[in-house]
């Protein structure tokens, strides 16, 4: 199967950039793949493709960029060239820009691809019925609230046109199905990008580490970890590092470089500014506790599940999907209310000062991960894409197949 996937892709900044890498990574490995079009947004650098393991051959086309209005007639163009036997979309509704029209414009895609007659899976992060709006980002304005309501609809609908479409929470399937009266929608977990060997769960010499890692400013915000470990300073005697793993989101550009001046007087705190693949494991392995600093959620967390991964503890807020994702796929954390620093204080503070129970916690969301792991992942997309392929494929040619 020549299976294209249309996704951001490291270095690229671009949201859903490191499950873009990680679907590329284990679909390579998979027998029944004997070649991957890698349809990606253009950037500076060279992509990361420098896998150890012997996999399939990748072809990369670097046709489409954020914001852009000619995205759509780009990717169509590469999909013409490589004429790939199926094609997964890994999409959310700020995938291919924060400006309305090319927005929108990159979410019409699927549709255009099933009426290719190309085989296409959607993989949709999150859907705008569970985003709230302001925080999120968009728009505080409750007129304009409506109007990206509708949109968003709109667009969905759009991507239902795709063979599937795949979503990582149960809730969102009973939406979908409700709503639009969806009957091609499959649950497939996120999965786990990585599950490395059994942690020893020692912390390193020093400070321990309190990490947050994302996209920061819009419903990722650093001011109430910054101001809850200030707090467990004052109460206790602990070493404590705060380290802000990542960049500013899309839509809140300096948002960190304003937070670097209005915290300029806290001592031991670290801004990594972006991390690179290769050294997202050492930043987790080094955390005593992983915080989601969250006044809402869009989705299923990626960062969650690399959390676990990496045997770390977690404090997170009870809210919306992340309290699904918890419930469901048996990770465990300390909860605090989203807006409220002192409710995240005591979270933390629970974690760092009893090293048994952090490495409870930490035991425990490593089992969780270890359970879904990215290669099922990948096979149960390819089941999926056999059945859409044998639904497609003319009688006699299936019997002849099958023979």
């Amino acid at each position: 199967m020549k299976l294209a996937i249309v996704t951001a892709y490291p270095p690229s900044k671009v949201t859903l950039t490191e499950y873009g890498y990680h679907l590329v990574k284990h679909f390579r490995l998979q027998d029944q793949v004997t070649e991957l079009i890698l349809i990606c947004d253009k950037t500076e650098g060279e992509k990361e493709l420098a896998f150890t393991e012997e996999g399939c051959k990748i072809t990369v086309k670097e046709c489409w960029s954020f914001n852009s209005y000619g995205t759509i007639f780009s990717v169509n163009k590469a999909l013409n060239q490589t004429k790939p036997d199926a094609i997964l979309f890994n999409l959310q509704f700020l995938k291919f820009g924060d400006k309305k029209i090319p927005a929108a414009l990159g979410l019409l895609l699927p549709a255009i691809c099933k009426f290719k007659g190309i085989p296409t899976i959607s993989l949709l992060h999150n859907i705008l019925e569970q985003v709230d709006l302001k925080s999120a980002g968009f728009t505080e304005n409750k007129l304009l609230q409506k109007i990206y309501n509708f949109i968003g609809t709109t667009l969905t609908r759009f991507v239902l046109a795709s063979d599937v479409v795949a979503v990582t929470i149960s809730k969102y399937v009973t939406i979908l199905e409700e709503k639009y009266t969806a009957k091609n929608i499959a649950l497939i977990p996120h999965g786990a990008f990585e599950t490395p060997p059994t942690p020893s769960y020692d912390l390193p010499a020093g400070p321990k580490q309190v990490m947050a890692f994302g996209k920061f400013g819009t419903y990722k915000k650093v001011e109430i970890l910054i101001e809850a470990v200030e707090l467990i300073r004052k109460r206790t005697q602990e070493n404590i590092e705060i380290v802000i793993a990542g960049t500013d989101s899309p839509n809140t550009p300096g948002y960190l470089e304003e937070m670097k001046t209005k915290y300029n007087a806290v001592p031991q705190i670290r801004f990594t500014g972006y991390v690179a693949e290769e050294d997202v494991e050492k930043i987790f392995r080094d955390s005593a506790v992983v915080v989601f600093p969250y006044t809402s959620t869009t989705g299923s967390s990626g960062v969650l599940h690399q959390a676990g991964s990496y045997g770390n503890a977690v404090a997170l807020p009870d809210l919306g999907d992340l309290s699904i994702l918890v419930k469901e796929e048996g990770y465990r954390g300390e909860f605090f209310d989203a807006d409220n620093s002192t409710s995240l204080a005591d979270a933390i503070q629970n974690i760092i000062t009893n090293d048994t129970y952090r490495r409870s916690l930490g035991h425990t969301n490593y089992t969780a991960a270890c359970s879904l792991p990215m290669s099922s992942i990948a096979e149960m997309y390819l089941t999926h894409f056999n059945t859409i392929i044998e639904k497609k494929m003319p009688l006699p040619k299936l019997q002849e197949e099958q023979a």
